[in-house]
């Protein structure tokens, strides 16, 4: 099959058939299709779409265009979530291991972050000696040893993807709805998951920032990845403040490491975490009702199993075996502490939460292009959540910075994000809504 008469095909509005789009998938995998032909076919789905199944076609093509996982030796269900991304957003430092600790086996293969959104892999780059991109053998070890284990995507994995996504970075294609959910879909897919758990974000600071995109968006995941074969829901979860009240790496982890020991949970972070994990439970068939997968999850966390799996991943991947006991003995810490103090009182009645990731970038603990350096020990804590009364001279937040320039450019910027108001606001739901399978 020619490729210009695939993108043609496309460009005039007519639907591709699975044959069509396997032998466009395989020859941007090989490099036979051009990189202009790539970037034209994006173009031609931008404008006009994709059905269900092309889209299914895509997702499949582009999961089997590398190496596809096998864990069917596993004594147990294996399920992984995934999330949109944004800022707090430390969820799946939690969620692996409690749910690890129900009996399933949750393979996390995560991305680093970019632009004001965290990235999961960056978060465990922060804790030495961790090793966040292991071979087959190791990450396989780690998984049957602590039932979980949370690392990076391998070349092997939907290399097709990287190639697709390259292309549509750099020709304003982006933001399809179809290759969006094809790009999630065939990386989750090839790790060999049996369900999967989506956590859509909407809100200030998500990339869907319109409740609509969010369910369109959701409910296309879901559809895609069961029509594919995975038994898939999506939680539209908020983001119109940071879900935890750390942004940036070492900050985040020694937050999920509070989490995880009891010594500190932040109450919106939680609500998304048990609401995600009792999902997950009911997905892999572990529980057999939300109230069930919630009951064996706060068991789970409360028992201390949870933070158990935690310290025996870390310490299979390379990690300190004393990292859950002494977090503050390994993490990076930056050398300057500053607080940003309220100028008023009042209540915190807003947060530009895109705003906050911002700030953890220019401190230097994020992204603006895929090559940069990540620093781990800078990072923002104490956000005052929305809701929060505000006391004057008092932290609205505490900058961990490497400079004292940067910190005050920063402590500027976290300003600029809180609006404080007379009145408290009305409390905005943590979760959404649920999708699943024809909703």
């Amino acid at each position: 099959m020619l490729p210009q008469e695939i993108i043609r095909q496309k460009r005039d509005g007519k639907p591709l058939s699975s044959d069509e789009i396997a032998a466009f998938v395989a020859g941007m995998t090989s490099g036979k299709v051009s990189e202009g032909q790539v970037a034209a076919l994006a173009m031609a789905v931008f404008f006009n779409g994709m059905s269900r199944d092309e889209a299914v076609a895509l997702t499949t093509a582009m999961r089997d265009s590398g190496d596809t996982l096998d864990w069917s030796d596993l004594p147990g269900p294996v399920t992984d979530k995934h999330s949109t991304g944004g800022v707090g957003d430390n969820v799946s430092l939690m969620l692996a291991p409690i749910v690890a600790a129900c009996g399933a086996y949750v393979p996390m293969i995560s991305g680093r972050g970019l632009g004001h959104t965290g990235g999961t892999l960056d978060k465990m780059d922060a804790i030495p000696g961790y090793v966040s991109q292991p071979d087959n053998a190791l990450f396989r070890r780690t998984v049957l040893a602590a039932g979980c284990a949370i690392i990076g995507q391998t070349a092997a994995l939907a290399p097709a993807d990287k190639r697709f996504y390259a292309i549509r970075d750099v020709t304003a294609t982006v933001e399809s709805v179809p290759l969006i959910t094809a790009s999630i879909l065939s990386k989750k897919l090839a790790a060999g998951l049996q369900s999967l758990v989506l956590d859509v974000k909407v809100g200030n600071g998500a990339f869907m920032q319109k409740s609509r995109d969010a369910t369109e968006l959701a409910t296309s995941l879901v559809e895609v990845a069961n029509g594919a074969g995975t038994r898939t829901s999506a939680l539209i979860t908020g983001m119109n403040e940071p879900l935890a009240s750390a942004a940036g790496n070492a900050v985040e982890v020694l937050n999920a490491v509070d989490f995880l020991s009891g010594r500190r949970r932040d109450r919106r972070l939680a609500e998304v975490i048990m609401a995600l994990a009792a999902e997950m439970l009911v997905a892999a068939g572990i529980a057999g009702s939300n109230k069930e997968g919630l009951s064996r999850a706060t068991e789970a966390l409360d028992s201390g199993r949870a933070a158990e799996a935690f310290g025996l991943m870390v310490a299979t991947l390379g990690g300190p075996a004393d990292f859950m006991e002494r977090p503050l003995t390994y993490l990076p810490r930056a050398p300057i502490e500053h607080a940003v103090e309220a100028d008023k009182n009042g209540y915190a009645t807003a947060i530009e939460t895109r705003d906050v990731g911002l700030g953890v970038v220019a401190l230097g603990g994020g992204r603006t292009k895929p090559d940069d350096v990540i620093d781990h020990a800078v990072g923002i804590t104490g956000l005052l959540p929305v809701g929060a009364e505000v006391v004057r001279g008092e932290p609205l937040a505490i900058i961990h910075a490497r400079s004292r320039t940067s910190a005050e450019k920063a402590e500027r910027e976290i300003r600029a994000a809180y609006t404080i108001g007379p009145t408290r606001p009305t409390r905005q739901k943590a979760i959404i809504r649920r999708i699943a399978p024809g909703s």
